[in-house]
């Protein structure tokens, strides 16, 4: 089995990579620096800017591979926040798709997408607090992030959808993300039970990135989740 990750140096991508090398799978991961992770036997380290890839250069990538994990975030800098490529997520997203389906593979691909509980799941729907609301529809219009972290999840949502014979998709919502050095117990559930603004809970990236390993290798697990949106909190 092989996985390719994107935002593999990132706080939360980093976990994802080592929660799938501690289980013997091979590892592809983009990344900008190849000094960002350390070496292993199985971790393929691809030096590039995933953003500026062609779908040809994508193609290669994802060629063979029987899952992609995207942990794409934009930094906390004012750049980051407000420059360009404002839908970072969502353009690499889209990029990868297709270019699993130029690879017309035999069976069908597993692409995992780490959202945001202040994202809400349109195909149930979730009708979160009045003062949540308010709050999201404002960092909508003044935080391209999160209106790009909307987009990335509606593009699964409706584009590839949950019929599509090449590509099947999870959208991992973590609720406010805190870090620790060991997996512990964590809930999964459909919808957010809490208020993501006002009254949040905390999620762990290690216990992200083991969810999100647990999702490629456990198929029980991926037929509960594959074409949702499930929400993971730290169990307090």
């Amino acid at each position: 089995m092989i996985v390719l990750v994107v935002g593999a140096s990132g706080a939360t991508g980093q976990h994802v990579v080592n929660q799938l090398l501690s289980q013997g799978v091979e590892v592809r991961a983009i990344i900008r620096s190849l000094d960002s992770l350390p070496d292993n036997p199985k971790l393929h380290k691809i030096k590039a800017s995933v953003h500026d890839l062609t779908s040809s250069e994508m193609a290669t990538h994802t060629k063979d591979c029987s899952a992609v994990v995207s942990c794409l975030g934009h930094n906390l800098t004012f750049k980051g926040l407000f420059g360009k490529p404002r839908l970072l997520v969502t353009d690499t997203l889209q990029c990868i798709c297709n270019a699993i389906l130029s690879n017309k593979n035999e069976g069908a691909v597993k692409v995992i997408l780490m959202n945001t509980t202040g994202n809400c799941n349109l195909d149930i729907p979730e009708k979160p607090p009045l003062s949540q609301r308010i709050v999201i529809g404002i960092l909508r219009i003044l935080l391209p992030p999160h209106a790009d972290n909307e987009k990335a999840a509606n593009y699964l949502r409706t584009k590839i959808g949950k019929n599509n014979k090449a590509i099947e998709w999870v959208a991992v919502r973590p609720d406010a993300l805190v870090n620790e050095d060991e997996v512990t117990d964590y809930n999964i559930h459909t919808s957010p039970i809490r208020n993501a603004i006002f009254d949040s809970g905390a999620t762990s990236r290690i216990n992200v990135g083991n969810f999100m390993a647990e999702l490629i290798l456990s198929e029980s697990l991926w037929q509960k989740w594959k074409g949702q949106m499930p929400v993971i909190y730290n169990n307090a």
